[in-house]
Parts: C-alpha cells; structure tokens; sequence
C-alpha cells in the first residue's frame, strides 16, 4: 500500500524532530513538580533528578525541557531567564567589586525592559501578601547570594546574604513599590555607589575595600 504522507506533513515533521507525543503533557508535569519542589524544599536544595522522579519522568526529559534550574525556576515563576541571568552572574568579576555588581545588577533586574521587569515587579507584589511567593523569591536571591561567596561569608552565610537580601529588596520596594520620592528620583549609579559598600561589607567583611562604580 502507498504510503500517502507527504514529506512535509505533520507526522513526518514528528519523527524529524524527535519529539514525543505527549511531550506537552510532560512539560507541564514536570512544571507541576518543580512548582511543589521549589515551595516544599526551597530553590537551593531543589534538584534536577528530584523534580524528575516527583514527575515521573527520567532527568534527561526534564533536561530536555528545561537547561538548568535556573531556567526550570524561571518557568515556573513566569520569569524571562534572562532576568534572572542579571542576578546569577553577579559573581563572575573581583570580590572587591561584588557589593557594586550585586547592587547594579538587583536594579537593573527590576527596572530593566518590561518583558523582564515586569513579571519581577509582580513576584515580589505577590510575595507581600503570598507565603509561598514569598518563600520562592526568598530563597532564590538568598541562594544567588550565597552561590558564588559561601566560602568567603563563613559560618555565617545564610545571615550574612538574609541581611543584603532584606537591604536589596526594601531598596527596590521603597523606590518602585512606595515611591519613597528620594528614592524614586535618584539616580541609578547614585543608589548604586551608597549602597554597595554596605552590600561588601555584608558578604564579605574580610573584604570590604573601595567599590567605585568605574
């Protein structure tokens, strides 16, 4: 019997690109996963290969999906990965700068293209009167914090990242969620170059020299 597919039909289009039937299903079972994850167990002690077994699919599906947690985060939270991006890369450069990156990095996060500022601005609205928002961008920033220093924070680390964490977000809260006036009209490198000292010192007090904004 002739085979009536056409080269460009759907099914052919289907084994071209290897895709599963049922692959929709699987994504979201796995966003359904990571959702429960990220709320029982926190950002830092979510894994990939636990995200796969709660979802009943092997880890290489859920690589397939999704690159890294970052991005699986991402999805879940409805966050562009890009966004999220600004706030892991705050580690890559010299310590005696970090308090600057971090700072520069959190603002620009938030006040940055719409597509990415604004899905943060509705995270942390919702994290105002939602437990479990709260908890996902809680444990996100503080992990992000501690990732790249832990080391250097010492026994201390989680305090010492709660402590920027809480001065990071009431910065943002009081300039685009309150409008605190000076806060709203300051300039961005302003904020940047009184703030960062007191992030360095924070994250890492064995290393607080200058963090000029150049």
């Amino acid at each position: 019997m002739k085979n009536t597919e056409e080269p460009g039909s759907a099914a052919t289009r289907e084994i071209r690109t290897g895709r599963r039937k049922g692959s929709g299903s699987s994504r979201q079972a796995v966003l359904d996963a990571a959702r429960a994850r990220f709320a029982s167990d926190g950002f830092a002690a979510t894994t990939m290969r636990r995200v796969a077994a709660d979802a009943g699919v092997d880890v290489s599906m859920v690589m397939q999906f999704f690159r890294s947690k970052d991005e699986l985060f991402a999805a879940v939270m409805n966050i562009p990965e890009s966004a999220l991006e600004k706030l892991g890369a705050v580690f890559e450069g010299t310590d005696n700068q970090l308090g600057e990156r971090v700072v520069r990095a959190f603002l620009q996060a938030w006040e940055g293209a719409p597509e990415e500022s604004e899905p943060l601005m509705a995270m942390l609205r919702n994290a105002m009167v939602n437990e479990q928002a709260r908890q996902h961008l809680r444990d996100y920033i503080e992990s992000r914090l501690m990732t790249g220093g832990s080391e250097s924070l010492g026994p201390d680390a989680r305090l010492r990242a709660g402590l920027a964490l809480s001065m990071l977000v009431g910065l943002v809260t009081g300039r685009l969620i309150i409008g605190v006036p000076v806060l709203a009209a300051a300039d961005r490198e302003t904020l940047v170059a009184m703030l960062a000292p007191a992030i360095q010192h924070t994250l890492l007090p064995g290393n607080s020299g200058a963090t000029g904004t150049g």
